[in-house]
């Protein structure tokens, strides 16, 4: 036990408490009530059932009750300041511009004001419209600096110093974007090396916005990497410019929006999602809902009921007061994070939950005005029902209250129904006792105090998510994170995102497709280069072949990537962590994402990543699989058995295959009656195949020509 209670504590102090430092600065929404942590899985469970309740409880309640200590170099983001601002945010001390390219710079003025913008000894002049908008072109001009650019309008001037001319970069998605370089692995040694002040960085501060924003909700700056500043920089982001730079010696601005847990279709336009006519339904409700939250709210609830009796037909209607939970099992009085009931990690069951319990209410209470249901906090999102009547749902709320209409509350029991989606830890209602209760207009409460029945949603079935949620939404990332970036210059954009789309694998890749056309309109810019960063693996392995969410997503990605010239694929899957969502080995990814940088952008005649499969043909009653993209020849990278797997029309069909290498291709006989192969396909996949170069060759599904 004392050997056990050390590793225990040796595992948890490594993996959590370096990540809780910076986790909720680095990209932790300020509204949102979940934070994204290490995940650290029991490594036996004698020592987690012995141990890991104590530890997590501990960690939970200190979690609760600090503030994270505020690291060396960190400036919080404050509101933005109020009014026009002659130059926009983006252009400040410190701001890398693209080269070789026009410089698109813009800000506001009063309207009709003539604007003079300078830099270097280039003068240009622009006209403020009607609503006092104004934007210059500069002409083209190569890497250099450092310089001053100056706009003046009005007798006013603004001057941004230390301005350089380099390559941009946009780099975005969720948390292992977010993911900080003083949590990488190697981060002090590398901390004590970033000396060069060419390498630069724009951090945007989550927003969630209901229509587009012309500028940021709070402040921005670019920030030059020193060893004090490099801890805050996006590691992934950090260690590709610093790879990318050994080569390409200019210097490098890197512009960082991301938000953990955000789906890909948050970050796409309104116009592109209809364009490409995603998610219609959402945004026509997203649409109703900047003017008529109520009205939205119904709409919603409508449409979640309508989703739960199509896809489980069987299971009755849960949120109605007749509905029999007999079955259901009681929560503990605390509630908290479910997976705790009834074990000892917060990482435990994740989905689909319905809880239910009653309040009885005396006659003068059911007809008071001003009800709200207050549930506390919610993690992650609820679509919540009160006497089988809907009342409300809510994404990752601080704090989740429901109004409740007349009407639907009553004299004697009340039933109180809701179903909460989460698809990280800490699931559940959080908070003490006294945040649930029903609260009247005229102060008064009655609190939710009788035990609350649980029954987890069967065959991990996802319900819609919230179209105005802040991270599962449509559209909302995109208004209050992209579109106030305005046409800035870019080389390219870094893609990062994913892990939140895992049960949406089937929409992933004409959502990515049409986010990668909606940037490219939205920055100017018809063939900017996209480098995607394939998931990497995560989770348990399967001895067997098997279905996998994190595979189908991985798959999409490569598929998307495969209809668009402009666009490469970074292979990961060796480098990930079974147990940690958020690997610590970004300066390999970073490298690798270099290495595509200098294939797609810079046109060096390198493999962009490593093999790739080519070709799927039958040879007899072998099939024959051909990669190109191989530096010398193939080979095996120790006895992983079950790389490849081939398969008929479903899942129940796909075992594993005897493979042989043969310089570039690989044969896999006795293929009998399979249709198509699959490599590497699992959440932590078998992937023996490698090359010369070192890199894994990536997963793919393809059918048998």
């Amino acid at each position: 036990m004392k050997l056990c209670f050390a590793e225990g504590l040796r595992r948890f102090l490594r993996s959590n408490f370096p990540f809780r430092n910076v986790e909720s600065f680095s990209y932790t929404s300020p509204s949102s009530a979940r934070t994204e942590e290490t995940l650290v899985k029991p490594w036996s469970k004698r020592c987690a059932i012995a141990i890991g309740t104590l530890i997590l409880a501990y960690a939970l309640s200190i979690n609760a009750q600090q503030p994270p200590p505020t690291p060396p170099g960190f400036q919080p983001p404050q509101p933005a300041p109020a009014g026009p601002q002659l130059l926009h945010p983006m252009f400040q001390d410190h701001a890398v511009l693209q080269r070789d390219r026009p410089i698109n710079i813009y800000g506001e003025s009063s309207p009709g004001a003539a604007v003079t913008v300078t830099l270097r000894t280039f003068s240009v002049q622009a006209r403020a419209g009607a609503d006092g908008r104004w934007r210059a072109t500069l002409p083209a001009m190569p890497a250099g600096g450092p310089y001053s650019l100056s706009a003046t309008a009005n007798g006013e001037t603004r001057t941004a110093q230390d301005v350089l001319i380099g390559d941009v970069f946009f780099c975005a998605g969720q948390s292992n974007m977010a993911f900080s370089q003083r949590q990488a692995q190697g981060a002090a040694e590398d901390a004590r090396a970033a000396t060069d002040g060419q390498i630069r960085q724009l951090s945007i501060s989550t927003n969630a916005s209901l229509t587009p924003r012309q500028t940021f909700a709070t402040t921005v700056r670019w920030v030059a990497a020193t060893p004090e500043t490099i801890g805050n920089f996006s590691a992934a982001c950090y260690y590709f410019a610093r790879d990318l730079k050994k080569t390409v010696n200019v210097p490098i601005g890197m512009v960082v929006a991301a938000w953990g847990g955000a789906r890909v279709r948050n970050w796409v336009s309104e116009g592109e999602l209809r364009r490409a006519a995603l998610d219609t339904g959402d945004l026509d409700m997203l649409a109703v809902s900047r003017t008529d939250q109520q009205a939205a709210l119904r709409r919603w609830g409508a449409k979640w009921e309508a989703w739960w009796t199509s896809a489980l037909p069987s299971a009755g209607r849960p949120w109605t007061p007749d509905y029999s939970d007999a079955s259901w099992k009681t929560a503990p009085p605390a509630l908290g994070a479910w997976a705790l009931w009834n074990g000892s990690s917060p990482d435990g069951f994740v989905g689909q939950m319905w809880m239910r319990t009653t309040v009885t209410l005396t006659a003068e209470q059911a007809a008071k005005s001003g009800a709200v249901l207050d549930l506390g906090a919610v993690n992650e999102e609820d679509e919540t029902w009160i006497n089988g009547k809907d009342v409300g749902a809510s994404s990752f709320a601080n704090r989740t209250q429901h109004a409740i209409r007349p009407g639907v509350l009553k004299e004697g029991v009340n039933v109180i129904v809701t179903n909460i989606f989460c698809s990280w830890r800490n699931c559940g209602i959080r908070g003490p006792a006294e945040n649930r209760a029903i609260r009247f207009g005229d102060g008064t409460s009655v609190l939710l105090a009788n035990p609350w029945k649980y029954q987890e949603v069967p065959d991990t079935r996802i319900a819609p998510q919230l179209p105005w949620g802040p991270t599962h939404g449509v559209t909302m990332d995109y208004n209050g994170m992209v579109s106030p970036i305005g046409a800035y210059g870019l080389r390219g954009v870094v893609w990062y995102q994913g892990e939140s789309d895992i049960y949406f694998a089937r929409q992933y890749k004409a959502t990515l497709l049409a986010m990668m056309a909606d940037w490219r309109r939205h920055f100017e810019h018809p063939e900017l280069p996209f480098l995607i960063v394939q998931l990497p693996n995560y989770g348990p392995p399967s001895p067997r072949p098997t279905s996998s969410v994190w595979a189908d997503v991985r798959e999409a990605q490569r598929q998307a990537v495969l209809q668009d010239k402009h666009a490469a694929l970074t292979v990961n899957v060796d480098i990930g962590d079974a147990a940690n969502l958020h690997p610590t080995n970004k300066a390999e990814l970073g490298r690798r994402l270099a290495l595509a940088a200098r294939n797609l952008i810079y046109g060096e005649r390198i493999p962009p990543s490593g093999p790739v499969v080519d070709s799927v043909t039958r040879r007899g009653s072998d099939v024959v699989v051909a990669f190109r993209d191989v530096t010398g020849t193939l080979s095996e990278r120790g006895a992983q058995p079950g790389g490849f797997q081939l398969c008929g029309a479903d899942q129940s069909s796909c075992r594993s295959a005897d493979m042989r290498v043969e310089g570039a291709t690989v044969v896999l006989p006795g293929a009998g009656s399979a249709s198509r192969v699959r490599y590497c396909w699992a959440d932590t996949p078998a992937c023996p195949l490698s090359d010369g170069s070192g890199r894994p060759a990536g997963p793919f599904e393809t059918p048998i020509r």
